[in-house]
């Protein structure tokens, strides 16, 4: 994966202003925990080779309709609030990075407000504070979040990614928030014996590397629990949808009633060493070329014939991961019969999705009427293993290496193209053809991906 021009990391951080030494003092020994995890959690982003870094904050001075950022040259903030105001934070705004934002939420038909001279709220100086006094000393945008809808926050994350590549430099997310603020009867907010189960949640989402349940954790739950971290953690999600998830927590506690979460969601740099040590557990136990799309035939043979789906063994070595595919048929002429496939895993494993889009593949895709028996033994199947897209340029694409995907700015038109399709030999048409699929119109802004494929065809 390309780290020039995108989000490199991205992160949970806690806010919590006991934590910082000269505010907290002798209290800062019941977080010692969290203060280890800022550590290891700053040392990952340095890692990830960001330039810069954008904080998402819900304690700016927000705006019901629109998202807000400061603009002061240099950003400044200090904890005279909580009785330390000799404790002072400094940062430089890139302004390149935030004009970027600017623009594409325009795109987006997202506002974004700019606050002038303006001292950083504390849940931008808490996060900063620790990646200053860890080492990190690089350009900021601090952002505050909206009161719009959570799909909207998902949508500007996406922006924010965008403007990643549009500067052409390694960004790094850090989305700032305490969670549920009733754990104890003393919390700061009061008790409800409910509130852990929406910290609960969300911290097995992320050790169970599965964020995107973190989007469909139950609203009421969120009220009851009187977090402030959901609204940042929808945009950080939104930022690296189209990234491979290589989430860790990092640290959980709750010592005030009040949950401290640092986490991180990606890592260009752990990403790649999970992919490695994935490549080598799935050489070693991989079958031969011809166990998917054999699989594929299994399937659609046993549906057409008896109408049922086949059962299989319990998936082993790449069968057993969760990937998203498509499922071609083709005649013996090489004229398609048949293609249906997901951008996103479906199903728990890379077995169940090969059967699930092999049988829809055969009677549901609507180009074609559905396969008959008398027809199976002239159809040849191959399955396409998609990996994780990535936001790209034009520039970036290559019909013969990279599928292509291409959405419109509100995230609602979304269209595919495999790689390596005969007659599609140049960017323009690629595009032009998933555009089409996508039911978008020429001219119309668009968004990309690009992304590898498996294949696996028959012998």
């Amino acid at each position: 994966m390309e780290t020039i021009g995108s989000i490199v990391f991205a992160g949970i951080a806690p806010h919590p202003p006991i934590m910082v030494p000269e505010v907290g003092h002798e209290s800062v020994a019941e977080v010692r925990d969290s203060l280890a995890a800022m550590s290891e959690f700053t040392s990952r982003l340095i890692s990830s080779g960001a330039e810069s870094v954008v904080i998402v904050s819900p304690h700016a001075p927000l705006d019901p309709t629109g998202f807000v950022a400061y603009q002061s040259p240099t950003l400044y903030g200090d904890f005279a609030n909580f009785r330390a105001p000799k404790t002072v934070i400094e940062a430089r705004l890139d302004e390149e990075l935030l004009k970027a934002i600017y623009e594409e939420a325009q795109l987006g038909h997202y506002e974004v407000l700019g606050l002038g001279d303006c001292d950083l709220d504390h849940g931008t100086l808490v996060p900063l504070y620790f990646l200053q006094h860890n080492g990190w000393h690089g350009r900021v945008v601090a952002l505050g979040y909206s009161f719009i809808s959570n799909e909207d926050h998902l949508r500007f994350g996406a922006c924010i990614a965008h403007a990643a590549i549009r500067i052409g430099r390694p960004v790094a997310l850090v989305a700032s928030g305490d969670l549920s603020h009733r754990l104890k009867p003393e919390a700061p907010a009061g008790f409800n014996p409910n509130a852990h189960l929406f910290d609960e949640q969300v911290v097995l989402a992320l050790r169970e590397n599965a964020p995107e349940r973190i989007i469909s954790i139950d609203q009421e739950l969120r009220r009851i629990a009187g977090e402030c971290g959901y609204r940042s953690i929808l945009v950080a999600l939104g930022a690296v949808k189209n990234q491979p998830s290589s989430c860790e927590v990092l640290h959980y506690e709750a010592p005030f009633g009040v949950g401290y979460l640092v986490a991180q969601l990606i890592n260009v740099k752990s990403a790649g060493v999970h992919k490695e040590e994935r490549d080598e557990k799935e050489s070693a136990s991989q079958a031969d070329d011809n166990e998917l799309p054999s699989l594929a035939r299994a399937a659609v043979e046993s549906f057409v014939t008896r109408g049922l789906t086949p059962h299989h063994k319990e998936p082993a070595g790449v069968l057993a991961a969760r990937a998203a595919c498509f499922v071609s048929i083709k005649t013996a002429n090489g004229d398609l019969r048949g293609c249906i496939g997901t951008i996103e895993p479906q199903q728990d494993t890379l077995q169940e999705e090969i059967i699930v889009n092999a049988v829809s593949a055969a009677t549901r895709d609507p180009r074609f009427t559905p396969v008959t028996v008398n027809e199976l033994s002239h159809l040849r199947f191959s399955v396409d293993i998609l990996s994780a897209a990535e936001p790209a340029n034009l520039s970036d694409l290559d019909p013969a290496q990279y599928g292509v995907i291409v959405e419109d700015v509100s995230g609602d038109r979304r269209g595919l193209l495999l790689p390596d399709i005969a007659g599609v030999d140049t960017v323009t048409k690629q595009v032009e053809i998933a555009k089409r699929k996508a039911g978008i119109q020429i001219g119309e802004p668009v968004r990309l991906s690009r992304f590898r494929v498996d294949r696996f065809r028959e012998e």
